[in-house]
């Protein structure tokens, strides 16, 4: 059996097809993978197209305004009473008679009560009678005295009887002024049966009925008395604006204080303050503050809660904006302002004293930018916007209250 030769050109053509297929199968491979990556971009750009973020970001705007600034320091404040006075007896006895009305107002020296003045009286009309006894002894004496007298002068008595006389009379003599005390102390005493009115003010509740026995000096009285007009807010204040307040108390400025609800809702008066505390808490780090307020209505009530606002001091031609608008970052404080182009920009700010609503631009600002209050969460540096409420034309009034 004879062999065929084997065809060795064959082989190296086999080898290259699968060469060539490789190379097809990976081009295609590219291209299928190309085409996939772009169908994915068109597809994301399409949904960018239709995405929020990729839109003007809407925002409200307001104006930075340039004016005065009333700096004004807020506290928690307790109404206290120029004066109060528990009435208490000076004698012992039985309550008679009562003369006032529970939350009456009443004057100074306005009778308040009876106490039984029976032991009072009795107790003057003895006085009385000792000092007429001893009245008469001390003219009976001085009568002696004159005779003795004019027989030492006749050389018929000794020197030694007249001035033994005379010595009585001045016994008697002091003793009549001892009777005067004693009258002047049992007038004293009946004098207190009565009680009168110290002060002005609005009287309490009673503490004692008539009928009851009174002991001189009870710890418990018969009433309380409350002077309300004028009236005093006590309340205390950082010792960051100790300057301000001694400045203007050095300056005999009169500094306004206004009284507030609880819910800072409502001005119950308007009064100056009065005093400053002569040091600083060191537990709390204020300075306490007495107002004066002349109470005329009736607003102020003792150990009210108010809400205080201090008048500090006016900052003249200061730029400011709303506080709502200043942000706080890594770099610092800045705010959102919106370009001509309504494109948004970060401006750097430095700050300084803060009121209710409203902070003093030291620099940063001009005063005449439009400051991004609403919709920062989604701004960026040159996000554009879409302004959808301007308050800059009709900027609002600043409220100026500090805490």
């Amino acid at each position: 059996m004879s062999k065929q030769p084997l065809d060795l050109t064959t082989q190296p053509h086999s080898q290259q097809n699968k060469i060539k297929w490789l190379i097809g199968l990976i081009l295609l491979m590219f291209l299928i993978l190309w085409g996939w990556n772009f169908w994915k971009k068109s597809q994301a750009e399409k949904q960018d197209s239709f995405s929020q973020w990729s839109k003007p970001v809407p925002v409200r705007v307001v104006g930075v305004q340039r004016g005065d600034l009333q700096l004004e320091i807020k506290a928690i404040g307790t109404v206290v009473p120029a004066s109060t006075v528990n009435v208490q007896s000076q004698v012992s006895g039985v309550l008679q008679k009562i003369y006032f009305q529970e939350g009456q107002y009443i004057q100074k020296g306005q009778l308040l009560a009876q106490i039984d003045p029976t032991p009072f009286q009795v107790a003057l009309a003895q006085a009385q009678g000792t000092q007429q006894q001893n009245l008469a002894q001390l003219h009976n004496a001085q009568s002696e005295l004159a005779r003795y007298q004019l027989l030492y002068k006749q050389d018929s008595i000794a020197r030694q009887q007249v001035d033994q006389q005379q010595a009585l009379v001045n016994q008697l003599k002091g003793q009549i002024q001892a009777n005067q005390a004693q009258v002047d102390a049992a007038k004293l005493q009946l004098s207190y049966t009565k009680i009168y009115a110290p002060i002005d003010g609005r009287v309490g509740f009673r503490l004692k009925d008539a009928g009851n026995l009174i002991q001189a000096n009870e710890a418990t009285g018969l009433l309380s008395i409350t002077q309300v007009h004028p009236i005093y807010v006590q309340f205390a204040v950082a010792e960051n604006y100790l300057d301000i307040v001694r400045e203007a108390s050095k300056n005999k400025q009169s500094i306004r204080v206004s009284a507030w609800d609880r819910a800072e809702q409502k001005q119950l008066a308007t009064g100056s303050v009065q005093a400053l505390d002569n040091q600083i808490d060191l537990n709390t780090g204020t300075l306490k503050v007495k107002a004066v307020f002349a109470n005329t209505d009736d607003a102020l009530f003792p150990n009210q809660f108010v809400n205080v606002r201090l008048n500090a001091k006016t900052l003249h031609n200061v730029v400011h904006l709303p506080s709502d608008a200043i942000q706080h970052g890594a770099k610092g404080t800045y705010v959102y302002i919106i370009n001509k182009e309504n494109k948004a920009e970060v401006r750097m700010l430095k700050l300084g004293m803060v009121s209710q609503g409203q902070t003093e631009i030291v620099e940063g600002l001009q005063g005449n930018e439009r400051v991004v209050l609403e919709g920062i969460d989604r701004l960026s540096e040159g996000q554009d916007v879409q302004v959808v409420q301007d308050d800059h034309a009709h900027p609002a009034q600043a409220k100026t209250v500090a805490g």
